[in-house]
């Protein structure tokens, strides 16, 4: 399923299969600017600058779905962006998941998991992937993360280790 999209008037050749959570303008966007900042491009980069201008509109829209809140939080910390990265994380904090002294993000309307002596319940691999771009977000930040925010990050690290299978992998390669 490949396609090219324009986003943000950035081309955008694409294969729709590696999508994760979400299928939108904005998450999609979200994406793309992370792999361009992780190259790295400069933020001066006309398209990243583009795009960066795009999520920050989207950002101040109170309807994101969890996922892409996910990923604008990391792009917004590659990018440099440290209030918009802590208005993002403070919106996901609402959202998380606190159990068993971890914390995570599942996407809304999903069934709880079943708790099942004898079953290891294992999330499904958009959760685990939200999850990993949240913790991302907590620790990437200049100057380094705080103390609190590398408290809340062990949480969120101890919930991703809890969803790795015996040989050390997930439920996906995703």
């Amino acid at each position: 399923s490949e396609k090219t999209v324009v986003l943000c008037g950035i081309n955008i050749y694409f294969c729709g299969s590696l999508q994760g959570g979400v299928n939108d303008e904005i998450t999609l966007t979200a994406y793309i600017i992370i792999a361009l900042l992780e190259i790295p491009l400069p933020v001066t980069h006309s398209v990243v600058r583009n795009g960066l201008f795009c999520l920050e509109i989207a950002a101040d829209e109170k309807e994101n779905h969890v996922y892409t809140k996910a990923l604008m939080a990391y792009a917004f910390a590659l990018a440099g962006k440290e209030e918009k990265r802590k208005a993002l994380l403070g919106s996901l904090e609402k959202e998380a998941v606190k159990k068993d002294g971890s914390v995570h993000w599942q996407r809304p309307g999903k069934e709880p998991e079943v708790d099942l002596p004898y079953y290891r319940y294992r999330a499904p691999s958009a959760e685990v992937e939200m999850t990993a771009y949240v913790l991302l977000a907590h620790l990437t930040t200049q100057p380094a993360p705080s103390q609190e925010e590398l408290s809340f990050a062990s949480l969120i690290a101890k919930w991703i280790s809890g969803q790795q299978n015996p040989n050390g992998g997930f439920s996906s390669t995703q």
